[in-house]
């Protein structure tokens, strides 16, 4: 199939835009999207790239210029940010830091508010931290608003279905290594593609599934014995923590030591979640029939419609890893146990897809938060009940705060449960038809 060609851009920013001249530094999170998130920016005529990976150096200046009091993944972001302040030929008068922000019961939404303290109190006050919201308009980022909007959503899609094609494919690789290859050459591709992707949103949108399309092919040419044998483990949790690599211990690469395949929630499923929530408070205030909820409605029907041809390339690979259609459906399984009208954020998330994993054949739940973590720890209270609902699905809960020991044991007593499980569960896996039908 030939690749589509797409008009390349250069873009540049009116001069007196408040980013010109800038890098914007994006703090590394799941695998993926922060390389295509900086891209997006870069398409729009912005230099960014991503905090360097995550290492023992951060952890020491997190450390330094945190009190303990704060939660591991502000200690992690605070540290990355820091070290590139500390890197040769860091300019502060060019640099903005990216730091998202969200309401809610977690700390997260005070991140932005606590790294300006920290960059105030180390002298760095100079330093521009860039956090746009729908509240404001996304008035930080002037007249690109609404660019940013959908390029940062087909981003974030784009890195998620990249994601999921290495994590349904690296456990049944024959060639060590040949999974995270195909990856890592289709991430360049797609961040490339969005880069340098024509301003035009159609035009834009067949150039990235051209992209999709090539990564498909690469990751079906990868030899593979695929087993349906191996136990599938859903895994769920505060957002950070469960997708960055450094800071939950690479869980999902020892899970697959272990002989298991993992099914992540990623990024796009907290969006979907936010747009819901804008929603449903504006039926509170009374504004079911305004312009605000009109513009809630089209921005959702929009990133809908890109998400779905985004993922098309992948259909038939991700049979039996489907997403919910809509966000409800894992509000609506939360709502047992979690009323997501009384109950918000990220536990009401972490229960609706454990139930929604189990659903569909999952052999076990593991969530993945940081120490402390109040969405980790009202979830942990109601995973007992939701497990008996589910036929005794084993869930387990893994805290982060850097400070960890025996995992590996850890890991396989659980496994052990799962593989137990699994026998006698009462919801069966769908199997994509590149599988071996399952004996049984």
């Amino acid at each position: 199939m030939p690749a589509f060609r797409h008009r390349h851009v250069s873009r540049k920013i009116n001069p007196q835009h408040p980013l010109a001249g800038k890098k914007v530094y994006i703090p590394t999170m799941g695998e993926g999207s922060p390389e295509c998130f900086a891209a997006c920016f870069r398409w729009l005529g912005i230099d960014a790239e991503p905090t360097p990976t995550s290492n023992e150096r951060t952890q020491e200046l997190g450390a330094k210029f945190t009190t303990g009091d704060e939660c591991y993944p502000a200690k992690v972001t605070v540290g990355d940010f820091m070290r590139v302040i500390e890197a040769p030929g860091f300019d502060p008068k060019r640099a903005a830091f990216f730091m998202p922000t969200a309401e809610g019961p977690c700390r997260f939404g005070q991140y932005a508010h606590f790294l300006r303290k920290v960059l105030r109190d180390a002298g760095w006050g100079g330093i521009e931290v860039l956090s746009p919201t729908s509240e404001n308009g996304y008035a930080d980022l002037g007249d690109i608003g609404s660019l940013f909007v959908r390029g940062a959503w087909r981003a974030l899609v784009g890195g998620d279905t990249l994601h999921r094609a290495l994590l349904k494919t690296r456990p049944y690789e024959t060639t060590p290594g040949a999974a995270e290859g195909a990856y890592q050459e289709s991430l360049r591709d797609f961040c490339d593609t969005l880069e340098s992707s024509c301003a035009d949103p159609g035009c834009q949108l067949r150039s990235l599934v051209a992209s999709l399309v090539r990564a498909r092919e690469r990751f079906r040419r990868i030899p593979a014995n695929y087993d349906p044998e191996a136990p599938l483990i859903g895994v769920v949790g505060e957002i950070f923590c469960r997708l960055h690599t450094f800071s939950n211990e690479d869980l999902v690469r020892r899970l697959e030591g272990f002989g298991a395949e993992t099914w992540l929630s990623h990024i796009a499923e907290w969006v979907a979640y936010t747009n819901a929530d804008v929603e449903r408070k504006l039926r509170l205030r009374g504004r079911t029939i305004s312009l605000d909820m009109l513009k809630a409605k089209i921005r959702s029907h929009v990133q809908l419609a890109d998400e779905h041809a985004l993922t098309a390339p992948f259909q038939e690979d991700f049979v039996g890893y489907e997403e919910p259609e809509d966000i409800q459906e894992i509000l609506d399984l939360a709502w047992p146990y979690l009323p997501a009208s009384g109950a918000l954020g990220e536990m009401v998330l972490s229960v609706g897809k454990a139930a929604y994993l189990a659903k569909h054949g999952a052999d076990g739940i593991i969530d993945i938060s940081p120490f402390t973590c109040m969405n980790g720890i009202v979830s942990e209270s109601i995973y007992p009940k939701l497990s008996k609902d589910y036929g005794g699905i084993p869930i387990r809960n893994f805290y982060f705060d850097g400070t960890q020991s025996d995992l590996d044991r850890d890991l396989g007593i659980y496994l052990e449960l799962a593989r137990s499980y699994r026998e006698k569960k009462p919801f069966q896996r769908t199997y994509p038809a590149y599988f071996p039908q399952p004996v049984g």
